[in-house]
């Protein structure tokens, strides 16, 4: 089973409590740990998260600087534990916008976890559907679309993995989704008819 999940509403979820949109962020990055650590026991084997779109580059430099910071702290703190837990972590979208030590340390994260086979980890990063489709960097069919925050819309992520995808979205901020919520998601995946244009037997 292939879950992908737009992780929307860090900062707001940050704003809602008077403190900077980066603790919004730190937050999410536990929301992530949880969902990785949980996927597996729920059937899910690939586990695409949306964390930084090639639109996300519009945001304040400020707040640009503070993620990538924060994904640079969280590739040297979860390798060792990724690997540990049998998961293969991979990065898609555009890397020459990264510093070159970013870029570095996502290709050691990479072949630190090549190995792994309980899970496979896609982070999306400077990533654009469209951009990926007119490359043909196509990844595996999506079973299942989850989007926090509230907002109703795909935003340019796996458009074409996602043709039939089941889609769901939830009110709750990314930092609050718990494993609690990715469980009820896949229960609520379970429970709908997907007949692909055909009849249902």
């Amino acid at each position: 089973m292939h879950v992908a999940i737009i992780l929307d509403g860090n900062g707001r979820w940050a704003q809602a409590r008077n403190r900077p949109r980066l603790l919004g962020h730190r937050a999410g990055v536990r929301a992530v740990r949880q969902t990785v650590e949980a996927a597996p026991s729920l059937g899910i084997r690939t586990l695409s998260l949306y964390a930084f779109s090639a639109d996300n580059w519009k945001r304040p430099a400020a707040e640009v600087s503070g993620l990538m910071t924060l994904l640079g702290e969280f590739i040297a703190r979860e390798t060792d534990r990724l690997t540990a837990q049998g998961v293969r972590l991979t990065f898609i979208g555009r890397r020459d916008r990264l510093s070159s030590n970013l870029m570095a340390a996502l290709a050691q994260a990479e072949a630190s976890t090549a190995r792994g086979s309980r899970l496979d980890l896609r982070i999306a990063l400077d990533y654009s559907a469209r951009v990926a489709i007119e490359r043909g960097e196509v990844g595996p069919d999506v079973d299942l679309l989850i989007r926090t925050g509230g907002e109703q819309r795909l935003s340019d992520f796996l458009l074409w993995e996602c043709a039939y995808a089941e889609l769901l979205f939830v009110s709750k901020y990314w930092p609050d989704f718990s494993r609690e919520d990715l469980s009820a998601a896949v229960g609520e995946f379970a429970r709908r008819d997907r007949r692909f244009g055909a009849l249902t037997a």
